[in-house]
């Protein structure tokens, strides 16, 4: 079924090793013909130089935060967007780049310099410590078929299909 209409759709990456954004890359590789005429990619760095973070149906978000930068673009991007999944477990569960919430003492004072340096925060947090989370991809990567459930939900609530 061809529409005019398109889910308009965002694609964030935060502290993390960006193996979800690459298993979205071959997602996209594999499927490129059937979603070009279902989805509007209104913010992906990794395909576009002009990105736009607005009137947004579903924002993906891969990382955990761990900047006040960080912390302030995911509101941004929650503000913007109806629905908001968190993809891979460090988005999820803020883990395994949160490692460094769990050292000792003396470990955190050897670093200290460098958060502040860095701007970072004291505590690395999941996605859903700070904003509402609709979805949740678990996963390190993301499981590929819950991304591809979870998008043809979205495409069926917002009536794309």
């Amino acid at each position: 079924m061809s529409s005019s209409k398109k889910l308009v759709m965002g694609w964030f990456s935060f502290t993390c090793s960006e193996d979800s954004t690459i298993m979205f890359l071959e997602l996209l590789n594999d499927n490129f013909f059937d979603w070009k005429d279902k989805i509007e990619f209104r913010h992906l760095r990794i395909l576009k130089s002009k990105n736009e973070i607005r009137d947004l149906d579903v924002a993906f978000v891969e990382g955990a935060i761990s900047t006040q930068k960080e912390l302030e673009k995911l509101k941004e991007v929650r503000k913007n967007c109806k629905k908001l999944v968190a993809v891979g477990a460090c988005a999820v569960y803020g883990r395994p780049a949160s490692q460094r919430n769990d050292f000792d003492a003396k470990t955190k004072q050897e670093i200290d310099f460098i958060l502040k340096r860095f701007g970072h925060l004291d505590k690395v947090l999941a996605v859903n410590e700070v904003v509402s989370v609709d979805e949740n991809i678990p996963g390190c990567p993301m499981s590929t078929n819950k991304f591809k459930e979870i998008l043809n939900k979205y495409l069926l609530e917002f009536k794309i299909i």
